[in-house]
């Protein structure tokens, strides 16, 4: 068809808004329905897609400079070359024109990513974003599956594998400061009174746990091999908070992975607990846990003055343990004395006493003095951490299975998968947005991590930038 007489033909190619028009124009123009209306969900997401990924790519070029020289953190950097490169935003892969500088003889940077925030020299903010938070849930061949049928965005499931643990090493290199400022965002709510701190650990498979060699220890001695040779244990804390009536209102999760006495973990869960101190000074504070002595030395030694709380189901599992050695784990007594004296732990004012009464009873009269007299002096030896009644009247909690349920929902279900065996620096950056996201803190964390990877970059005086020409560079 041919132009308009005295009007110039526009010759410059179709944009995916103007795509975009025509198709729906088309449809407006239509009487009848699509013949297959998922295929058209699927037809009009692309281009709309299309449209998003023209606009991204437009914004993301005019963060680029092209001058002669420029200087970042203070170092004068020249320019070297002009060239094309695709990022992946959140609508989809964007091919962008930018330019690169050198100091030197040092490596090139790209100003456009460091002003834009770009995440790995690959991903927008908001890709990287959705992401970190899709591998924190799904192991990276279900995330890259899940995007690719969601359409726009579709990550390769190495470029997902590798975006937490670049992450995780950015928020490792400030956590301590990148922490107190998500808390600085937080308060702690005025109808609080109490806050229950607990850890406990979970069995994690490493694949630098020294498996072959414990395996070749066991054989050296004569050992049948088995059980969990090369798995390491990983910690988890928890901080709940109570109100006057005993009804949780909050809590913070997190976890690492395998480390000598678990330092890093104890030092957040002191840090968390001063900042909530700071927060609401007369808060009182509920340590739980289970008999092991290296948490009581932490939680009774190191955090600051607090009720002490062995929780009620492993105490349990020590009352049911001493009764099976006095009448056998499978005898109906066992079950029937279990009940009784677990209902007068928990609900007598000095139930803790009266069993170990009835523990000293049995150990007196039964054979298996050994089994019985262990559990006893378990009992003897926590007997103040044991005031169930007292405990759970003044509305505060006796149970630490928060922070077992954090070993499973934080650590368990993404980390123990079958087959699955772990290094440091992998676990670690799936446990650390796992216990952000967990903890309501994903949100406000990801802009203190994000601008980790924006930079000032500023001009030599009389410098001016040439004028970048995006519709004519950036595509898709």
């Amino acid at each position: 068809m041919s132009a308009t007489p005295g009007v110039i033909a526009d010759s410059r190619p179709s944009s995916a808004m103007d795509r975009l028009r025509d198709y729906l124009a088309e449809r407006e123009r239509a009487t009848e329905p699509v013949t297959d209306l998922a295929a058209f969900e699927r037809d009009l997401r692309a281009k709309i897609a299309a449209v998003e990924q023209e606009a991204i790519a437009r914004e993301l070029e005019r963060f680029d400079l092209d001058v002669p020289e420029l200087d970042v953190d203070g170092v004068r950097h020249r320019r070297v070359v002009r060239a094309e490169k695709t990022y992946l935003s959140s609508a989809g892969p964007v091919r962008v024109a930018r330019t690169l500088y050198r100091a030197g003889g040092g490596p090139s940077i790209v100003p456009m990513e460091l002003r834009a925030g770009v995440i790995e020299g690959f991903w927008t903010e908001r890709a990287a974003q959705l992401g970190a938070w899709a591998v924190a849930h799904l192991v990276p061949s279900e995330a890259e599956e899940l995007f690719e049928r969601m359409g726009s965005m579709q990550p390769s499931r190495a470029s997902l594998d590798r975006l937490p643990k670049a992450l995780s090493a950015t928020w490792e290199a400030k956590r301590g400061p990148m922490l107190e400022a998500v808390r600085a965002r937080e308060c702690v709510r005025e109808d609080t009174v109490a806050v229950a701190v607990s850890l406990d650990g979970v069995q994690v498979a490493m694949k630098d746990g020294g498996r072959a060699r414990k395996r070749e220890q066991q054989a050296e001695v004569g050992k049948l091999q088995r059980g969990p040779a090369g798995y390491r244990e990983a910690s988890c804390a928890t901080l709940s908070f109570y109100d006057a009536e005993g009804e949780m209102q909050s809590t913070v999760r997190f976890a690492r992975m395998p480390e000598a006495g678990k330092a890093t973990l104890k030092a957040m869960l002191l840090e968390e607990v001063e900042a909530a101190l700071r927060d609401r000074p007369g808060l009182r504070i509920a340590k739980l846990a289970d008999g092991a002595k290296d948490n009581w030395t932490f939680l009774s030694q190191m955090l600051p003055g607090g009720v002490e709380i062995v929780d009620f189901f492993h105490a349990t599992e020590h009352l049911f343990e001493a009764l099976s050695g006095a009448y056998g784990a499978r005898n109906a007594r066992t079950h029937a004395e279990f009940e009784r004296l677990r209902h007068a732990l928990r609900w007598y004012k000095h139930g803790v006493g009266y069993v170990i009464a009835e523990l000293r009873r049995l150990e007196a009269r039964y054979s298996r003095r050994k089994v019985i007299g262990r559990e006893r002096r378990y009992f003897e030896s926590n007997r103040s951490r044991m005031r169930y009644a007292e405990l759970a009247e003044a509305g505060l909690p006796i149970g630490s299975g928060i922070v077992e349920a954090a070993c499973k929902t934080l650590v368990g279900e993404r980390l123990k998968q079958s087959g699955m065996r772990w290094r440091e620096a992998g676990g670690q950056a799936i446990l650390t947005l796992r216990g952000l996201i967990q903890s309501d803190r994903f949100d406000i964390a990801w802009p203190l991590l994000a601008a980790e990877y924006k930079r000032e970059v500023s001009l030599p005086k009389n410098v001016i930038p040439i004028s970048a020409t995006p519709r004519s560079r950036a595509s898709v």
